[in-house]
C-alpha cells in the first residue's frame, strides 16, 4: 500500500542556476500552497539550498510551536540535518563565505537544539513533483 503524505505539513526545496551557482531555497505549507518563507538567491550548490531548507523550517516550526512533518525529495539533505553535518566540498572563497557562513550556522543550531517533527522523503513517483518546486527542470 502507498504510503499517503500528510495534509498538514512542510515541504522545502531548492534550486540551483548552475551547481554551483545561484542558489535559493524555500518552505511551502500544505495543503494551502502559500509559501512559508524564502531564502536567496545567493552563491551556492543544490544540495547545500536542500539542507538550509530543512534546518530553516525545523528551526521555523520550533520557533512557532508547530509539530508538523517537513518533506524534502533529497536523501542527501535529509542525511546531511540527520548527521547534523552538511558534508559539502565547496571550497570557501569569496564567493562562498557567505553560504559556508549559513551552513556553519545551520549546524550549530542541529547541534543545540531538538526538535520533533518528522522529516520525511516527499514521494514524487507518488505525489508528482514536491509543492516547493521552482519549476525550473529542463
Amino acid at each position: 500500500m502507498a504510503e499517503e503524505r500528510l495534509t498538514e505539513a512542510l515541504c522545502v526545496d531548492a534550486a540551483c542556476s548552475g551547481n554551483p551557482g545561484m542558489m535559493e531555497y524555500r518552505g511551502v505549507h500544505i495543503p494551502s500552497g502559500k509559501q512559508i518563507f524564502h531564502f536567496g538567491p545567493i552563491f551556492g550548490t543544490n544540495n547545500i539550498g536542500e539542507f538550509l531548507a530543512i534546518v530553516h523550517g525545523l528551526a521555523l516550526l520550533k520557533q512557532r510551536g508547530l509539530d508538523m512533518t517537513v518533506y524534502s525529495d533529497s536523501f542527501t539533505a535529509r542525511t546531511w540535518v540527520q548527521k547534523k553535518k552538511c558534508k559539502t566540498t565547496l571550497p570557501r572563497n569569496e564567493k562562498t563565505a557567505q553560504v559556508l557562513d549559513l551552513v556553519a550556522r545551520a549546524e550549530a543550531w542541529l547541534n543545540n537544539n531538538t526538535y520533533t517533527n518528522k522529516l520525511e522523503v516527499w514521494q514524487t513517483n507518488l505525489w508528482g513533483e514536491i509543492p516547493a518546486d521552482f519549476g525550473r527542470k529542463k
